[in-house]
């Protein structure tokens, strides 16, 4: 179980890294080849940004609800 967790915790690890890389920065980002770069004219942030806005939120959930049950198990294997 520690075992599938540790993996887990891993494939979140380089999908946060992933994603944040992805952002756009001051000079613009990664998205930019996925079609983040088309902003709408009204200034909001395009769709593309905000569904990986939301995905990265999602995967930083996982990744920290990973790293609390990995402290729990082992805490109670010890």
């Amino acid at each position: 179980m520690v075992l599938g967790f540790s993996i887990a915790l891993i494939v979140f690890s380089l999908l946060i890294m992933l994603l944040v890389l992805m952002h756009k920065g001051k000079g613009g980002g990664l998205s930019d080849m996925f079609g983040g770069g088309m902003q709408s004219s009204v200034g909001g942030s395009s769709v593309a940004e905000r569904n990986l806005d939301r995905i990265t939120v999602v995967i930083g959930l996982l990744w920290f609800a990973c790293i609390v049950v990995l402290g729990i198990l082992m805490k109670t294997n010890s």
